[in-house]
C-alpha cells in the first residue's frame, strides 16, 4: 500500500473530499511549505507503518483464525457472513463476552471487497471518555495539553477498510453523538483542526450488552441503534452448542502443539468432561484452559484427571438435587443431559477410551451407548476400533 498526497493551487473543498474518496492520503494546497510537506510524508509513512504492525498484531491473536464448529448454529453463521460480508451495510454483532464477536468481524471484512484494506479494531470500552474524539478522529499538533505532534484517528486510519468497533454499548453520550454525526455525514475532523475531510469505512460493532433494553433506559442512543443495527448477528454461548467443544479443542490443542514444538492430544474422557462445563467465559475460556493444559502437561497426552484439576467442580455444571434450598428452577432435560454427559465422560475415562468397556460399566450396550453419545456431541475415540479390538 503505497499512500499518494496531492496538491493543487486550484482545488477547492469539493476536489479534496474527491481525492480522498478516489484515495489519496491527503491533499496540500499551493503554496507549499517545507514543513507542511514533511508533515503530510511523516504521517503517510505512520500509516504505513501502523498499518503493517497492525497486521502483525491480529495475525497473533488468531484474527485470520476460522470460525470453528460442527454445529447447526455455527453452519447457519457461516452461512450468514458469507451473504452479509460483500454488502456495505453496517453489521451489530452480539453475544456474551468470549464468543468471538472479533473473529466474526474478521471474518466479514476478509470476505468482503476490503479485505485486502486495513481491518482497524477499536476498544470502546478502553477508551479513557476525555481522549474518545482524539482517538477516533485525531488531532493536530497542539490541539490540547500533551498533543506534541499531529495523529490520525482510528476513522482515518481504517480509511478504505473496516473499522470494528468492540463493546460499543458502553461509549458514553457525548462520544455516542460524535459517532452519529460521523455515521450520517462520512465526513470526519480532527480535534483542533479546521478542514474536514470524507473518509471511506465500513463500520462492524460489537456488544456484549442489550442495547434495546439501554435504549429504553435511556443509556444509548435510539437512531445511533437504528444506524448500527442494519444487519444484526448474535452468536449463541459455547454452553448452548457443546458440540462444537471438540473440534475447537482439536483446533487449540493443534495450535497450542505448534507454539509448544511438540503434539498435544486429549484422552477420551478429557473432551467430555471439557463438553460438560458451562463455559461462561465462553470460546476465550476454553481457549485459555487449552493453552494452559498443554504448557503444565507432563506428557503428551491430556487426561480426564488433567481436565478435573483446572475446571471448577471437576469440570461440570453443578446439579441441584431435590430438596437443596434455595430452589431454582432449572431446564430439565438440559440438566439431564449435562448429568449424562458427566457419567459417559467418567465411564469413557476409566475405560482408557474402550467404548465397550465403558457400556460394560454403565449397564447398557454398546449401540446404545454410541447412540446417546452421538445425540450429546461426544465424539467417539479415535484408536476406539484398537481398543475393543
Amino acid at each position: 500500500h503505497v499512500p499518494v498526497v496531492m496538491m493543487s493551487g486550484k482545488a477547492n473543498l469539493a476536489d479534496a473530499v474527491r481525492a480522498t474518496k478516489l484515495g489519496a492520503f491527503q491533499f496540500l494546497e499551493k503554496p507549499l511549505t517545507p514543513e507542511g510537506v514533511l508533515v503530510a510524508l511523516r504521517s503517510a509513512l505512520e500509516v504505513g507503518r501502523t498499518l503493517a504492525e497492525n497486521k502483525r498484531l491480529h495475525e497473533q491473536l488468531g484474527h485470520g483464525d476460522p470460525l470453528v464448529g460442527t454445529s447447526a448454529a455455527m453452519d447457519e453463521l457461516r452461512a450468514l457472513i458469507a451473504r452479509v460480508a460483500p454488502t456495505e451495510s453496517r453489521v451489530l454483532i452480539t453475544g456474551e463476552s468470549g464468543t468471538g464477536k472479533e473473529l466474526v468481524a474478521s471474518a466479514i471484512h476478509r470476505q468482503s471487497a476490503r479485505g485486502a484494506k486495513p481491518f482497524v479494531t477499536v476498544n470502546s470500552a478502553a477508551l479513557p471518555r476525555d481522549l474518545v474524539e482524539s482517538e477516533m478522529f485525531g488531532h493536530e499538533r497542539g490541539a490540547f495539553t500533551g498533543a506534541t505532534e499531529r495523529r490520525q484517528g482510528r476513522f482515518e486510519l481504517a480509511d478504505g477498510g473496516t473499522l470494528f468497533l468492540d463493546e460499543v454499548g458502553d461509549l458514553g453520550p457525548e462520544a455516542q453523538a460524535k459517532l452519529l454525526r460521523v455515521l450520517e455525514g462520512g465526513v470526519v475532523e480532527r480535534v483542533g483542526g479546521e478542514r474536514p475531510f470524507a473518509v471511506n469505512v465500513r463500520v462492524l460493532a460489537a456488544t456484549n450488552k442489550d442495547l434495546q433494553q439501554a435504549v429504553r433506559q435511556g443509556h444509548f442512543r435510539e437512531d445511533l441503534w437504528f444506524r448500527l443495527n442494519v444487519l444484526p448477528i448474535h452468536i449463541l454461548p459455547l454452553r448452548e452448542r457443546p458440540e462444537d467443544i471438540a473440534p475447537l479443542v482439536r483446533h487449540f490443542a493443534a495450535r497450542c502443539g505448534a507454539r509448544l514444538g511438540r503434539p498435544v492430544t486429549f484422552d477420551a474422557g478429557a473432551v467430555p468432561l471439557l463438553a460438560a462445563y458451562s463455559w461462561p467465559g465462553n470460546v476465550r475460556e476454553l481457549a485459555n484452559i487449552v493453552e494452559r493444559m498443554a504448557i503444565l502437561a507432563t506428557s503428551e497426552l491430556i487426561t480426564a484427571p488433567d481436565v478435573a484439576r483446572v475446571l471448577p467442580s471437576n469440570g461440570l455444571m453443578p446439579v441441584q438435587q431435590p430438596g437443596d434450598a434455595p430452589w431454582r428452577d432449572i431446564a430439565l432435560t438440559e440438566t439431564l443431559d449435562q448429568y449424562e454427559r458427566e457419567l459417559i465422560a467418567k465411564a469413557l475415562s476409566v475405560s482408557r477410551g474402550n467404548v465397550a468397556e465403558a457400556a460394560r460399566r454403565l449397564l447398557t450396550d454398546r449401540a446404545n451407548l454410541y447412540r446417546r453419545m452421538r445425540r450429546l456431541g461426544i465424539d467417539p475415540p479415535r484408536n476406539n476400533s484398537s481398543n475393543e479390538g
